[in-house]
């Protein structure tokens, strides 16, 4: 395995990863404090020991984004220093502000764990929130550094030198806004669906029923109210890309010819070598209008940009497919949430839980193809137009030993933290409420 492969995957391996822990990190505080309110107002028991279930998850995956998330800073550096020499002191003030987040987060997370009946209980609720508040921050900011990548600003680059830097301005670049927003309601989406999920299969089980309803109703409300919020950000986010990054678009729906009138394509089999996609259902002139607000405008085709500036077209395309396709079906089931408010009889059919239970994984899934799109739909650059990611790789060999050694601890991570998971779940079935 090459140097610039085994980069590439193990960059790509930390962050699928990451990610998951990342986002159930930032999302769920809000379930956390939203259970905690409603005990303080009705002194009902059972949200006292769902809010302090909650706490122990909170904690599990802030140790674990955390774990995760240094290894990845130690990673720029040690696979990318020549990207890192350039984008550090241009991009630094983000990673700068998120450490100071994760500060405040972490000082939150002790008052709030260790202030039961020791602090007000106005004052010790509000630390909860500042968790939430803090983790998402600490999201945005790290978004912000990746939409600098996608695109350089707060920079003159003259003859291969990056000049007259302005760190704020590369911290609110052009793409920061469109790519916090989709993320941001992505986090809520994901990690709402897949705790609701969880809930939902313990009242398929007829487990701790009124405590599990009581779960599935906050957690999906936020990813419902996500996942419809959600077609609005994409859609801002396709006009955002097909201005500044017209080959991802191209990708995405791998359109191959520059024309006017461009089809949107569901589904499809990419066949790079002929340029074509077979199977794929063609809606005239959706994609000129998703893209600029017209039917007849023209959408750039990847034959327009030479052959080594073009993506890997086949991924990013069903990476972007899965990610569309699983993303209405979420929207969909969000709004059946809010249907059964009314029809209470659906609560008791065991399909209504049965249908939660297996959209769980889903949101992550989607989740993790957007952030294909979005990385692989950049290359061949690291820096959009400026620096190609085989530039910026470390020329030290020996880069598959870490590759395979960054394996082995994500991995043990992820067991561990399934291991403690499922243990709290089997802890909290066994509570007195």
């Amino acid at each position: 395995m090459e140097n610039l492969d085994a980069a590439r995957l193990q960059m790509a391996f930390t962050l699928i990863f990451h990610i998951v822990f990342a986002c159930i990190g930032m999302v769920m505080p809000f379930f956390m404090v939203v259970s905690h309110y409603k005990w303080l107002k009705t002194r009902d028991q059972v949200y006292l020991t769902l809010t302090k279930s909650w706490q122990k998850g909170v904690a599990i995956f802030f140790v674990t984004g955390a774990v995760s998330g240094t290894a990845l800073s130690f990673e720029l550096g040690l696979l990318w220093p020549e990207f890192m020499k350039h984008a550090g002191p241009i991009i630094g003030m983000p990673f700068s502000l998120e450490g100071a987040a994760f500060f405040v987060e972490a000082i939150a997370l002790g008052f709030y764990l260790y202030g039961w009946g020791k602090l007000p209980e106005r004052f010790h609720w509000i630390t909860g929130i500042i968790i939430g508040v803090s983790g998402v921050a600490s999201g945005i900011l790290v978004v912000a550094a990746n939409g600098w990548m996608n695109s350089p600003t707060g920079f003159d680059y003259i003859d291969g030198k990056f000049l007259n830097i302005d760190p704020v301005q590369a911290m609110l670049n052009p793409a920061w806004f469109t790519q916090a927003l989709h993320m941001t309601l992505a986090a809520f989406t994901a990690t709402g669906f897949a705790v609701a999920g969880i809930h939902a299969y313990q009242v398929y089980k007829n487990r701790k029923v009124a405590l599990h309803k009581k779960a599935f109703k906050i957690a999906i409300t936020f990813g419902a109210v996500a996942a419809i919020l959600q077609p609005i950000s994409g859609d801002i986010s396709a006009k955002d890309i097909a201005e500044r990054q017209p080959v991802k678009l191209a990708a995405m729906e791998a359109h191959y010819n520059t024309e006017k009138g461009a089809p949107l394509y569901i589904g499809g089999v990419v066949n790079d070598k002929t340029q074509e996609v077979r199977y794929k259902i063609a809606l005239p002139g959706m994609l000129s209008f998703l893209a600029f607000g017209d039917f007849d405008a023209e959408v750039k085709g990847l034959n327009d940009f030479p052959e080594d500036e073009r993506p890997n077209v086949a991924m990013v395309h069903y990476a972007f497919q899965v990610m569309v396709g699983i993303g209405t079906m979420l929207l969909l089931a969000g709004l059946l949430y809010f249907v059964s408010l009314k029809k209470k009889k659906w609560l008791s059919n065991t399909k209504y839980w049965l249908l939660f239970v297996v959209l769980a994984p889903m949101g992550f899934i989607a989740l993790e193809a957007g952030w294909i799109v979005t990385e692989v739909g950049r290359q061949p650059w690291i820096i959009h137009n400026i620096m190609r990611t085989k530039d910026a790789v470390t020329p030290m060999p020996g880069i598959v030993v870490s590759f395979y050694t960054y394996i082995v601890v994500y991995l043990t991570l992820s067991v561990a933290v399934t291991w403690l998971m499922l243990r709290q779940i089997r802890v909290l079935n066994h509570s007195n409420h």
